[in-house]
């Protein structure tokens, strides 16, 4: 993986990655904290409601305590005509005391809808005393009201209140949505049952009550209503549930029990949180149905707004790998694929220098390398060239006084015996080779080299007639490639030195060239003594040069001995000359084994005299 995508891999995996699930988390942990709120919230406020509607009930029991003490409700079923005792019709000359002070207080709470007492005693149409009238309004008959559960439940209460919710008793109170209160009546000097009151109030104050208090944000879509534990709804300030089953909106079983209780739900087919709470000394329950949609919809928010800061952190991270991070990875890429081609032999390679960031720097010092190092190549270059120089000026010179004292001592003897032909011939190929000797080229062509290397061979056959034979098989379209003058003329004279010495039979030189995969091969065999692995281990020349002395070849095979630490440094000579030209690509090969002759392969690359060439332009 390049530095590009380990980058944006580490952008993603320590940074976007964490972020987006410690927002997960973050959103479940506020998702499910929400009900645990909502419901401490909720029972808060139902507690508030069941204060406040307890107080309206405490209030009106009250006003009838008040009516009982005074003894209102016991002169208007002890009157000689209870059916007008009705105080909203009642003349205020012809009320007493007790009674205008009682219909002051009626008036003061105008949520009384209507009022009236069943007549213990009397009968017939004194069976029923109104206190305050209500239009199309039939009142219940007492044999029936008599014969009902709640006359029983009334009568075990013993003067204490009674209240009924809508549509509990509809026979009774109605089907108006209203509370009614049933009291026991007492005659307070014995103590003695005469009636019981029916007080019923108006709806307002619950309505206000409900639609008032709201819980958390006004947006939260939330509905009140109040049930009795038989799961009848028995209010609900909107007026769509009233009378039906609280149960049949809900899959969730449990039941009306004392206390709060909370849960997530569906209700009418939407996801909503319960929240009842069950009313102290009333058999009913406050219910809050609110929506989950209203109370999770700022998580939603938070978490649509989450993924989409998600989102554009993930598209800054890409638009910073595309430009910025590519800017620096690019860049970066651009120096390793210049350093490769440095790695290939291209010291020519330069990078661009744009900008001014460190970037830059980065390519500039890389520049500055190279020109460094091409500038030490170039002084290096220019020593071996020296050293290649001062190498072929030592081996010009051993061949000179060597082999010239010896050719000259050779043409001598010809003449004494009157051999003009032969004379005139070892003149002319000896003034050749030092023709080409002297010359201060460095690089000649193959056909050049040839013609030395004739003359050389043809010298020496003339001295050493019987001792050896040579052939030259190299291909005419090759005799224009480009060569460092004097490459095969030492070879040949190993060979002939080294390699016919103490032979008794007739030696053979043969020199073959060849092309392949556009290098030039020249090949030098002979059917000498060979050479042992020892005498192989000589010829180290692709190491360094210390500790070696200086090359210094005889020309005569006949001399004084040769020491086998001399033996291959003509060899190594031009092995270097070429390694040091051409590159460590190209060189000398030698194989060789005892009695078996020696092969010595000269590889160089082709090329025409005086042109550039591959392995020239990777040295240069």
């Amino acid at each position: 993986m390049n530095l590009r995508y380990r980058l944006f891999t580490a952008f993603l995996g320590l940074i976007i990655i964490p972020l987006f699930i410690l927002g997960m988390i973050m959103f479940f942990v506020t998702y499910n904290s929400i009900e645990k709120k909502y419901s401490q919230q909720s029972e808060y406020s139902l507690k508030a409601i069941s204060y406040s509607i307890s107080s309206v009930f405490k209030d009106m029991d009250n006003v009838t305590d008040n009516g009982i003490a005074t003894s209102v409700f016991h002169m208007a079923l002890s009157a000689e005509d209870p059916s007008k005792q009705d105080l909203t019709d009642a003349e205020q000359l012809s009320l007493n005391a007790s009674q205008r002070n009682f219909r002051s207080l009626l008036y003061n709470h105008p949520s009384i809808s209507y009022a009236f007492l069943y007549n213990f005693n009397g009968k017939g149409s004194s069976e029923i005393v109104s206190v305050f009238n209500k239009e199309n309004f039939r009142t219940l008959p007492y044999d029936k009201f008599k014969g009902s559960e709640l006359y029983q439940e009334v009568m075990e209460l013993n003067g204490v209140p009674k209240w009924l919710a809508p549509h509990e008793y509809p026979e009774l109170t109605g089907t108006e949505p209203v509370f009614t209160q049933i009291r026991l009546v007492k005659e307070l000097s014995f103590f003695q049952n005469i009636g019981i009151l029916v007080v019923q109030i108006k709806n307002w104050e619950f309505e206000s009550i409900f639609r008032n208090l709201k819980i958390g944000d006004s947006g939260q879509k939330v509905s009140f209503m109040l049930v009795n534990d038989d799961g009848m709804i028995l209010f609900d300030p909107d007026r769509k549930l009233d009378g039906q089953d609280f149960r049949s909106f809900t899959n969730k079983k449990f039941a009306f029990q004392k206390g709060f209780q909370s849960f997530k739900t569906e209700f009418a087919g939407e996801k909503s949180i319960l929240s009842v709470y069950h009313l102290k000394d009333y058999p009913w329950s406050l219910v809050s149905v609110t929506s989950w949609d209203s109370l999770s919809r700022e998580v939603t928010v938070f978490a649509r707004w989450f993924v989409v800061v998600i989102f554009l952190c993930l598209l800054g991270a890409v638009i910073f790998n595309l430009f910025f991070m590519n800017r620096i990875t690019g860049g970066i890429a651009v120096i390793v694929r210049f350093m490769r081609r440095v790695e290939d032999g291209d010291l020519t390679t330069r990078v661009e220098e744009r900008g001014s960031d460190e970037m830059t720097l980065l390519a500039k010092g890389f520049n500055d390398l190279m020109d460094k190092i091409n500038s030490l190549f170039n002084r290096v270059h220019v020593e071996q060239r020296r050293k290649n120089q001062a190498e072929m000026r030592v081996l010009q010179a051993q061949i000179k006084p060597h082999f010239l004292f010896n050719t000259l001592e050779s043409i001598n003897v010809l003449a004494v015996q009157n051999e003009g032909r032969k004379v005139s011939e070892m003149v002319y190929r000896l003034a050749s080779i030092l023709r080409i000797s002297i010359q201060d080229r460095d690089e000649i062509t193959l056909e050049e080299e040839v013609t030395h290397l004739r003359n050389y061979l043809d010298i020496q056959k003339f001295r050493f007639e019987d001792v050896f034979d040579y052939e030259i098989e190299i291909p005419q379209e090759l005799m224009g490639c480009g060569i460092l003058k004097l490459t095969l003329q030492p070879l040949v004279e190993n060979s002939i030195q080294h390699g016919f010495e103490g032979i008794d039979y007739k030696g053979l030189v043969r020199i073959k060239g060849w092309e392949n995969r556009g290098n030039l091969i020249l090949q030098i065999q002979d059917n000498g003594i060979g050479m042992t692995s020892a005498q192989l281990g000589m010829f180290q020349y692709m190491v360094g040069e210390s500790g070696e002395s200086a090359e210094r070849n005889s020309g005569d095979i006949t001399g004084h001995g040769i020491h086998l630490e001399r033996r291959g440094l003509g060899v190594r000579s031009v092995a270097d000359r070429i390694r040091i030209e051409y590159g460590d690509r190209y060189g000398i090969f030698i194989c060789a084994s005892p009695g078996e002759g020696t092969i010595i392969q000269c590889v160089i690359p082709k090329y025409g005299q005086g042109e550039d060439h591959y392995a020239k332009s990777i040295i240069g």
